[in-house]
């Protein structure tokens, strides 16, 4: 998992309320378990004007030019705004992998649904909650100036406006510590590799009989 530490980047404005995990990575696409090739497919039904299936060559497809995300201004986001409740819906894992494998590193909202919330994390995400009131100029300010850009510092939780100006956010020290350090779970795991194989070793010694296979 690549870490977050500091990350400058253009925002692109989701304006909607109650974006379910469906539209973020529809239905049809999550027969894949494997972890890649999400990207083209964020936001599928919106992003396009005609159905999409696993396997098909964007290219091919029929872009919405209504569509935020196709919009030349937004090209390149990295920094997802949007509306209270962000990801509600089904537990999909597919959801953060979808944004993250777009382009996006960090999503600012009033709130999320608890497990897309965790899932973000879990996958290299960093979803930032904000007040409503400051999150609504903050739409308004990406819709007056072409190019909007944030910095955010997770190390000291602030998000950095154009102008200088910072607002402070709440992150979990674990969830900070395991995002620092681009942990994921398994990478948790093997940072305790050598105690892990030593315990291994010593256990064969003590129960030999455990190396027989049947």
């Amino acid at each position: 998992m690549t870490p977050f530490r500091i990350h400058s980047g253009l925002v692109a404005p989701m304006d909607r309320e109650n974006v379910d995990t469906d539209a973020i990575i529809p239905k049809q696409f999550l027969k894949s378990i494997k972890k890649s090739g999400f990207g083209p497919n964020l936001f599928d039904e919106w992003r396009y004007l005609d159905h999409g299936e696993p396997g098909q060559d964007p290219a091919s497809r029929r872009p919405n030019p209504d569509f935020v995300l196709n919009q030349s201004r937004y090209k390149g986001a990295s920094v997802l705004l949007a509306r209270k409740n962000f990801g509600c819906g089904s537990s999909r894992e597919h959801a953060p992998w979808a944004l993250d494998q777009f382009g996006f590193r960090a999503l600012i909202a009033p709130s999320y649904a608890d497990i897309f919330y965790n899932n973000c994390f879990k996958n290299g995400l960093l979803p930032i909650v904000l007040p409503e009131h400051e999150v609504a100029k903050l739409f308004d300010e990406v819709a007056a100036f072409v190019g909007y850009a944030l910095t955010i510092d997770l190390e000291r939780q602030v998000v950095i406006k154009p102008d200088g100006a910072s607002l402070a956010f709440d992150v979990q020290p674990f969830r900070k510590f395991c995002l620092l350090g681009g942990f994921d779970d398994i990478g948790l795991t093997l940072r305790h590799a050598d105690k892990i194989r030593a315990f291994e070793a010593e256990r064969l010694l003590a129960k030999p009989w455990l190396a027989h296979r049947i």
